[in-house]
């Protein structure tokens, strides 16, 4: 019985990480996918930027949460102080990681007016409530 425990943890542990790498490579792709069809299209436009910069934000934020979860399922077998210790200093880098990365997108790129800068400001609100939710 214990071993069909640890084999299904360790199946656990390997479909977060698998999980966080899926999740983060396509963020990166749709990213530059965004990228690339403005850069051709020779538009400079700072909501274009702001919206790549989402869709990799986002990306990034849930493969690290994909991450913190393989991370506690790793010592939940035979938890030692030692990989507890480790545990929380990844948890914490983690998480600090993913909070600065949430501030980091959603601050707002503004463009040559005032009109534009708001635009982009309550987009970001929008955005950022529905994150929430």
């Amino acid at each position: 019985m214990d071993s069909l425990i640890i084999n299904l943890n360790g199946i656990a542990i390997n479909t977060c990480q698998l999980l966080a790498l899926f999740v983060i490579s396509i963020g990166l792709i749709k990213g530059l996918i965004i990228f690339l069809q403005n850069a051709l299209s020779l538009s400079t436009s700072a909501k274009i930027f702001q919206e790549s910069r989402l869709q990799m934000g986002y990306s990034f934020s849930l493969g690290l949460n994909f991450l913190i979860g393989g991370s506690i399922l790793k010592t939940t077998i035979t938890p030692n102080w030692e990989d507890i210790g480790q545990l929380a200093a990844i948890i914490v880098i983690r998480t600090v990681l993913n909070y600065l990365l949430l501030e980091n997108i959603h601050k707002p790129v503004p463009e040559n007016g005032h009109a534009e800068f708001n635009s982009s400001l309550n987009l970001q609100k929008t955005l950022f409530e529905n994150a929430r939710d």
